[in-house]
């Protein structure tokens, strides 16, 4: 298990934007449409905003008009958790950064059904965008 994911919260506090720690470390949710990331159409990788885990390829990156970053697969499955969330009266599947456990968004069974069919709706604040040079 990463050492990053036994930090205090003040170590995410210090590292991480309040937007970010809102989401990341307090499983928040960015308003629809306002990501800095929703609308990227460059090719590269994204990571976790906060320990640098490579999570999303470009390659996989498709628009869902749900108004986050959706991508049908993770870059690697052994990178990501699954957790069940039972929060806000609904049954959905949470997604979180295996190496620090910080919250990433949710994944849903209404992705494209030419691929995965899967959906990985993910807060543009629990990434960073590395462009392919």
């Amino acid at each position: 298990m990463s050492d990053l994911r036994n930090k205090p919260e003040s170590y995410w506090k210090e590292k991480l934007t309040p937007e970010q720690y809102h989401v990341l470390r307090q499983k928040g949710t960015e308003r629809a449409f306002t990501g800095t990331l929703y609308d990227n159409h460059d090719t590269g990788m994204y990571e976790c905003a906060a320990c640098g885990q490579p999570l999303f390829s470009s390659d996989t990156k498709f628009e869902s008009g749900s108004g986050w970053p959706s991508f049908d697969q993770p870059v690697n499955s052994s990178n990501v958790e699954l957790h069940e969330d039972r929060s806000f009266f609904m049954r959905r599947t949470e997604v979180n950064c295996k190496n620090c456990g910080s919250h990433l968004g949710h994944v849903f069974d209404d992705g494209p059904r030419d691929t995965t069919g899967q959906r990985y709706c993910i807060n543009s604040a629990a990434l960073n965008f590395q462009a392919k040079k």
